[in-house]
């Protein structure tokens, strides 16, 4: 056999995984800065959920979304939203075909792991003002420190009065931060751990040096309650109905000389929730069937609330669309289809060992889909059939999307949770599908602008798919 016949079957026969930058073209790449620079200014401003859910609301509304009533009259090509509680969001856009063939629905989270403030926060220690915090979601504590943050969130009064707070973006603005050891100093806490170097209770954040000019105790406390009883009206009860947290104060920026990717805090999952936020916003006429876009909360920690994927909000929504066309919602769900759209960790060569190299997703390979998540033996997770990667393979070589399979690492370092199981709890096929990340859950992750727009390109196609999906 003639070494170039072995050529052409290696081909034919091996999978392989190639550059996306090798098979696109200068029109692709156009589209690509094009949409990644809408995607900067997103997340340089939706740092929190309900500034994420503020966002999409008001680009929902400017292309005719109105917010959904209960018993409201709905018809193809309608598009409507439930704003739970002004920290998550369904949006929907009603199809051609009755519920009772199922809907395409696109779920990615909104939350990011942060420092919550404690809800009695501030106190002084030697003419010095702190606020205690609590982490949110999984991190590792050494990043947070010696790194400037900024205070954001919602103070609520016993009147029910709303102040939001957003203290240490704008140029000009004062930053906060944590301190650490000087190395001088520090040889006792050079020998622990890194998990052990810096704890939770230990992420005390520094806010003020200047005392009251008057003769009582904690006067440095005092002078920064002034401050912001002079700025919100706010008094050191008003903490306790709070949801204030530290975030990086890094704003979103390229990266690299070539500027191929994109580096802030907040990438996952807000990459993905603005991918499937945007193909909802840019299907053009009516979609076949009705498409449902989930941007959740407390994914990081669990799912678990009233604006969680675990929660009944979502089955009520979907109950009143269901409702309104006399169709069962178990009917429409067990006829569904979920791309729950999470990011996954990209392998970094700088350490191999964490990851299985031909079985993890690399940067600018494109959207990555995983199987299955969980940890070690597959456990919490929803390990989507073959039949529906199958489906998403058609889809996406139609429609020109760069994709890819990954997992989460080896095997028994691996793992990691997404609402998928939560929605294939509720019998709708599900499968998740994202931007690969790296230093992911870091103050300052990294993203590939080809993957962003890809993820953005598969959601889409999956939208506007009027091929014939049923579970086989």
């Amino acid at each position: 056999m003639a070494k170039k016949d072995g050529e052409k079957i290696r081909e034919d026969l091996f999978y392989t995984r190639k550059n996306g930058y090798d098979k696109i073209d200068v029109k692709e790449r156009l589209k690509i800065e094009e949409y990644c620079e809408g995607y900067i200014s997103f997340l340089n401003n939706a740092r929190m959920e309900r500034e994420a859910v503020r966002y999409a609301i008001a680009e929902a509304e400017e292309r005719g979304f109105v917010e959904y009533s209960a018993g409201m009259k709905l018809k193809t090509g309608d598009k409507v939203y439930f704003n739970n509680r002004g920290k998550s969001l369904i949006l929907a856009h009603i199809g051609k075909k009755s519920l009772e063939e199922g809907s395409v629905i696109a779920g990615a989270h909104i939350d990011s792991p942060r420092l919550d403030l404690k809800q009695i926060p501030l106190y002084e220690n030697d003419e010095l003002a702190y606020f205690r915090t609590h982490y949110y979601g999984g991190i590792k504590k050494y990043q947070w420190v010696t790194i400037p943050l900024e205070l954001r969130g919602t103070i609520v009064l016993k009147t029910g009065e709303k102040i939001d707070v957003v203290i240490g973006h704008e140029p000009g603005e004062p930053k906060f931060v944590i301190t650490d050891l000087l190395p001088h100093l520090a040889q006792d806490q050079m020998k622990k751990t890194m998990a052990e170097g810096i704890t939770g209770e230990g992420l005390n954040i520094l806010i003020g040096s200047i005392p009251y000019d008057d003769e009582g105790s904690d006067r440095v406390k005092l002078a920064v309650l002034s401050l912001l009883h002079e700025q919100y009206g706010i008094c050191e009860e008003d903490f306790l109905s709070a949801e204030l947290a530290a975030v990086p104060a890094f704003s979103v920026d390229e990266v690299g000389f070539d500027r191929s990717m994109i580096g802030g805090y907040g990438h996952d999952d807000r990459v993905c929730a603005y991918a499937e936020l945007k193909a909802l916003f840019d299907i053009e006429g009516n979609p076949d069937r009705t498409c449902v876009c989930i941007l959740a909360d407390k994914e990081e920690t669990g799912s678990d609330g009233v604006s969680g994927m675990q929660s009944r909000a979502f089955e009520t929504f979907m109950k009143d669309l269901c409702t309104a066309q006399g169709v069962d919602l178990r009917r429409c769900f067990e006829k569904s289809f979920c791309l729950s759209a999470d990011v996954t960790a990209a392998y970094d060569p700088i350490y191999p060992d964490a990851y299985e190299k031909s079985n993890d997703s690399k940067i600018n390979l494109g959207m990555g889909i995983c199987k299955f998540t969980g940890a070690r033996g597959k456990s919490g997770t929803s390990d989507a059939s073959a039949e529906l990667v199958a489906y998403l393979r058609r889809v996406f070589d139609k429609n020109d999307v760069l994709w890819q399979l990954t997992e989460m690492g080896k095997v028994d370092k691996g793992g990691g949770g997404t609402i998928a199981m939560y929605m294939a709890n509720r019998n709708i096929d599900t499968i998740d599908a994202g931007v690969p990340v790296l230093s992911m859950h870091s103050p300052y992750e990294i993203v590939s602008k080809l993957d962003c727009y890809m993820t953005y390109k598969g959601v889409l196609a999956v939208y506007t798919d009027d091929s014939e999906y049923e579970v086989i």
